[in-house]
């Protein structure tokens, strides 16, 4: 056997200076509006096409589709089972989509109508139910690379059954769900609507971490 070796053994250093600061991202910059130009006028929405300018000087034309805004409405009634309270819902037609959609109750907002109100109004219109309580629950661009509209979830509690007055094109059905089904049916992927996706989800997390 070779006789071991007496040598010490060098030991690497260890680097103590401090790791560099990580870089702060640079923020964008904001492109300047140029001209705006009304291309289409509609009932619900207008589409405008935007010229901008980018910071390094780029310019290109964005089309834009401008709304008052609308209002979702989250109609809990807990009277029955507190633990696992009924969800207002409703089903009909979106000619859009090319299928039937089950929904929660929303609406657009009237020129310079406060969005309380209009959540009470369509509320009423669409499902007959008033509510007592009202908060907000969310407050959200739904698709902003094209859209400027703001979508707010109200949540509407200690609510009671009327009649509806939906408009001539509304066809609605109204169902009322267990939170516990129609959480299931989100998990599932058999509800396709994104504002009913966002509202329930948002809620029903809330509960479970006793913040409602």
């Amino acid at each position: 056997m070779a006789p071991r070796s007496t040598k010490p053994t060098k030991v690497a250093a260890k680097n103590t200076s401090p790791a560099p600061a990580a870089k702060t991202p640079k923020r964008a910059g904001t492109a300047k509006l140029i001209s705006s130009k009304l291309s289409y006028k509609g009932k619900v929405f207008n589409v405008f096409s935007d010229t901008l300018e980018e910071p390094d000087g780029h310019r290109h034309v964005r089309d834009v589709i401008r709304h008052n805004g609308s209002v979702v409405m989250l109609a809990v009634d807990d009277r029955t089972s507190p633990a696992d309270p009924d969800i207002i819902l409703e089903r009909q037609y979106r000619h859009a989509a090319g299928q039937y959609l089950i929904e929660l109750p929303a609406g657009s907002r009237n020129p310079g109508e406060p969005p309380l109100a209009a959540a009470k109004r369509e509320l009423i219109e669409e499902t007959g139910y008033r509510a007592k309580k009202w908060s907000v629950l969310l407050r959200y661009f739904a698709s902003p690379g094209f859209l400027g509209e703001w979508m707010q979830i109200y949540l509407a509690r200690d609510i009671r059954e009327g009649i509806a007055t939906p408009e001539l094109d509304e066809q609605i059905e109204i169902i009322r769900m267990p939170l516990s089904e129609i959480m299931q049916m989100i998990d599932a992927g058999k509800i396709h609507d994104g504002k009913t996706i966002i509202s329930l989800s948002l809620y029903d997390r809330a509960r479970l971490e006793g913040r409602l």
